[in-house]
C-alpha cells in the first residue's frame, strides 16, 4: 500500500525523506519487520520502542513513524515525526485494513464489572437473530463460529484492525468489542469508528495502574467523549458515575437500571439458581433467561438495550435473549453429587460481592458457601484486605490462596489479605497457598447442598508466576476434586 493514504488525518511534525513509498507490512515489533515496513516506535509502560529504529533499518524498514528522531539518519529511509506514536499507529492501522470499523456496527463495551459477559452476549444474542457478528473480548475472539484465542483484553491496534478487516471480509455485520481502560489510556482503540458504547460501572481495580480512582473514571469517560454524533451512548443510571461517563458525549444517551427511570427497565420476579425471570420496560411478557444474579439482570437490560438501539424490535429480542447463556468462568456452574461449585472471573471487591450476594439470597439455612479466592500480584494492592472482607462477611468458610502471583512473593500477597479478615472471624479462615491444593480442600469441607465459590481466574487456563504461566483450570480442577 502507499504510504500517503496510511497517514491521512494523522499529525505529522516533520518528516525526513520522500513519501512515494510503498508499505508491506506495519509493525510495532521490530522483530517481525520484513523488507519495506512502516516501523511505528512508541513509548510502551516496559519498553521504549525508539531504542529498535536501528534494528527495525537494519531488517528491512523503509518508513520510520517516531516522537523523536534518531540521532543517525539512514538514507533510503523516510522518518516521520509525530507527537503521539500511539495515537499515530492507531490510524495508520485503520487505514492500512481498509477502514474495517467503518464498515461494521461495532459497539464497545466497557467499565469494571460485565464487559465480558455483555460482549459475549451480544455476539450470541446477533447469531441467533442469524446474523454473522464478529466478537473481541477476554476470554476468546470470534468471527463469526470461528474461534481465535485471546491475549488481552484489548488487542494492540493493528490487531484489532486486522480482526477487524478478517471480520468484514468474512461478512459479518456486527462486532462487539471489551474496551479495557488500559486500551483507552494506551490509545489502541483510537482510529476506531464506533456506532455504539456501553458503560456497565465502575469500581476499584487497576488503581496499580490508575494511581487513582479519579483517574481511572477520567480515563473511562474519554471513551465516551470521543464517541461520533451519530453513535449512541448507553449507561447503567443506577451506577454513580453512570451519567458522569456521558456528560461531554457526543452520542446520543440511553440508560437502562432496575431503580431508577430509565429507558430500558428491569424488574427481577425472580431469581434462583436455576436463572432470572424477569420483565423489561413493562412489557407484559416474561423473560427466563439461564442466567443468575442481580448483576446478570443488567447485563440483559445491556444487551436488550443495545438490540433497540440497533433497531431491532421487542419481539426480535426476546426469543433470543431467552437463550443465551453465559461466557466461561463467569458464574460458571458444576453440579456433582448434590454439591455445587461455581468458577467466576470475580476479581474485584465490587464484583466478588455481587457474586456472594447472590448466593446468599438463594441458600437455604442449612446450606454453606465456602469462598477460595485470591489477590494477582504486581497489581493493586489496596484491594487485598478488602477482598478478603468481603468474603469473610458474606461466606461461612474462606480459603485464601494465590492467584497470579507474579513476580511477588504468593505468601506475602496472602499476609496483606489476612489484614482485611473481621475481628472474631479468623476462626472460618484457612490460608493454603497451593491453589490446586486450596480448591481440593475446599472440595473435602462441601457437604451435599452447600456451594463452594472459586473466584478470581474464571475461564483463565493458567498460573503465572515468576514469569512463567504454568497450565491451571479453576473449573477442571474443581470438577475433578468435587465429589
Amino acid at each position: 500500500m502507499k504510504l500517503e493514504p496510511l497517514l491521512s488525518n494523522v499529525p505529522v511534525l516533520q518528516t525526513i525523506g520522500t513519501l512515494k513509498r510503498e508499505i508491506s507490512k506495519v509493525v510495532l515489533d521490530s522483530r517481525q519487520v520484513e523488507l519495506r515496513s512502516l516501523f511505528v516506535a512508541m513509548k510502551g509502560t516496559q519498553v521504549d520502542g525508539h531504542r529498535y529504529i536501528d534494528q527495525a533499518v537494519s531488517q528491512g524498514a523503509s518508513v520510520i513513524v517516531c516522537q523523536e528522531f534518531p540521532v543517525r539518519l539512514k538514507d533510503k529511509v523516510t522518518y516521520i515525526r509525530v507527537e503521539n506514536s500511539a495515537e499515530a499507529i492507531g490510524l495508520i492501522a485503520h487505514h492500512y485494513h481498509g477502514e474495517p470499523s467503518e464498515k461494521l456496527h461495532l459497539i464497545g463495551v466497557t467499565g469494571t464489572n460485565g464487559k465480558t459477559t455483555i460482549a459475549t452476549l451480544l455476539h450470541q444474542l446477533f447469531d441467533g437473530l442469524g446474523y454473522k457478528a464478529g466478537l473481541l473480548s477476554t476470554v476468546e475472539n470470534r468471527i463469526g463460529d470461528k474461534v481465535i484465542p485471546a491475549t488481552h483484553t484489548t488487542p494492540d491496534a493493528i490487531a484489532i484492525n486486522a480482526l477487524l478487516q478478517q471480520m468484514v471480509k468474512a461478512g459479518c455485520d456486527y462486532a462487539f468489542m471489551e474496551v479495557s481502560s488500559h486500551a483507552v489510556h494506551q490509545k489502541r482503540i483510537n482510529g476506531l469508528v464506533f456506532k455504539g458504547g456501553i458503560y456497565t460501572n465502575i469500581s476499584h481495580d487497576h488503581l496499580d495502574y490508575h494511581k487513582t480512582f479519579k483517574e481511572y473514571i477520567r480515563v473511562k469517560k474519554s471513551f465516551f467523549d470521543s464517541l461520533p454524533q451519530t453513535a449512541f451512548a448507553l449507561v447503567n443510571a443506577d451506577d454513580a458515575n453512570g451519567m458522569v461517563m456521558v456528560q461531554n458525549t457526543r452520542a446520543k444517551i440511553s440508560t437502562y437500571g432496575l431503580r431508577k427511570m430509565v429507558d430500558f427497565k428491569g424488574k427481577i420476579l425472580d431469581n434462583s439458581l436455576d436463572g432470572l425471570q424477569l420483565t423489561i420496560n413493562n412489557n407484559n411478557k416474561e423473560l427466563f433467561c439461564r442466567l443468575v444474579g442481580t448483576f446478570n439482570a443488567y447485563n440483559l437490560l445491556a444487551v436488550y438495550g443495545t438490540g433497540r438501539l440497533l433497531e431491532f424490535s421487542s419481539n426480535d429480542l426476546l426469543v433470543p435473549i431467552s437463550n443465551l447463556y453465559p461466557a466461561e468462568g463467569r458464574f460458571d456452574k458444576i453440579v456433582k453429587n448434590g454439591k455445587m461449585g461455581i468458577v467466576d472471573y470475580a476479581h474485584t471487591p465490587d464484583a466478588l460481592e455481587n457474586v456472594l450476594n447472590t448466593l446468599r439470597k438463594v441458600v437455604k439455612k442449612n446450606q454453606r458457601i465456602i469462598t477460595i479466592v485470591g489477590c494477582g500480584g504486581d497489581r493493586d494492592k489496596a484491594k487485598r484486605p478488602v477482598m478478603s472482607r468481603v468474603a469473610c462477611n458474606k461466606s461461612d468458610l474462606v480459603i485464601l490462596t494465590s492467584d497470579n502471583p507474579r513476580s511477588e512473593n504468593p505468601d506475602a500477597i496472602l499476609k496483606e489479605m489476612e489484614q482485611g479478615i473481621p475481628e472474631g472471624g479468623k476462626h472460618k479462615v484457612l490460608v493454603i497457598t497451593d491453589r490446586k491444593q486450596a480448591i481440593k480442600t475446599g472440595c473435602r469441607l462441601v457437604n451435599s447442598g452447600d456451594i463452594i465459590l472459586v473466584a478470581g481466574k474464571g475461564h483463565e487456563k493458567y498460573q503465572e508466576i515468576k514469569g512463567k504461566k504454568y497450565p491451571f483450570d479453576d473449573k477442571q480442577t474443581l470438577i475433578n476434586e468435587l465429589y
